[in-house]
């Protein structure tokens, strides 16, 4: 999977939230996306997915060379894409494990036993010390912020996407949570290859990665690129949009 993105702009609650994005992700690679708020980052993730609630209204965005603005999430989800929330929606009376299976299906993943399937999910969810109540609830429904995150990672697990973006995986985690949410990004793209675009405030999951391309954006635009050292440029002196620092 290569994401290519090329001038992308795009309008989010009736404004013009992005305005020239350009980024690529290849196979295997983990991207960084920092900024402050409001700089148009979670705008960016869901104009990858084809969220209802962004317009493109310029650019493109291209999946393994395939533009894919007017694609519907259901068809850009079989390409391999896979968006993580920011906030995951709680959905009471839909089964987590019912869930899964269905969306499994829905991707024309291999084909593996009831049994075998379980195995995967509880595997998945003692490493991520998801309690194993948890699985036979309904989609996120009565879970503590921290939960609803592990179960996006479960489900990014069980669907092996070709890339994931990740929406601020860590926010809400304490510190052993957030060291668990980042060793099982790594065990993902160790096992599958994917590209992973990860969106982050904070530092302190990167600590337990290996990010080879930081993105910084102001503005609706990304405006600094770098490699680890730029995370701790920003940790010093906050983000700064001069390219000559």
């Amino acid at each position: 999977m290569i994401l290519e993105i090329n001038d992308l702009h795009a309008d989010a609650e009736q404004r013009n939230v992005l305005k020239g994005v350009n980024l690529r992700v290849k196979e295997g690679e983990l991207h960084v996306l920092m900024g402050p708020n409001g700089s148009g980052k979670t705008t960016l993730a869901k104009s990858i997915m084809g969220h209802p609630q962004v317009r493109i209204t310029k650019g493109e965005i291209k999946a393994d060379g395939k533009v894919i603005n007017d694609l519907p999430v259901n068809e850009r989800a079989r390409l391999g894409l896979f968006l993580q929330f920011q906030n995951p929606i709680e959905i009471e009376g839909l089964g987590i494990v019912n869930f899964l299976n269905t969306a499994r299906g829905a991707l024309n993943k291999e084909k593996i036993s009831y049994k075998e399937f379980m195995a995967e999910i509880r595997s998945r969810g003692e490493s991520l010390r998801l309690r194993e109540d948890l699985i036979g609830r309904s989609l996120n429904y009565g879970f503590s912020g921290g939960e609803k995150k592990k179960m996006e990672m479960l489900q990014m697990s069980i669907l092996k996407p070709k890339l994931a973006i990740l929406d601020e995986p860590d926010s809400g985690l304490d510190i052993d949570a957030v060291k668990v949410v980042a060793e099982n990004i790594n065990d993902i793209r160790k096992n599958t290859n994917a590209g992973v675009l990860l969106i982050t405030h904070y530092s302190r999951i990167l600590n337990y990665m290996e990010p080879g391309f930081i993105h910084v954006m102001s503005e609706g635009k990304i405006v600094r690129e770098g490699g680890k050292e730029l995370i701790e440029q920003i940790e010093r002196e906050g983000y700064q949009i001069d390219g000559s620092k």
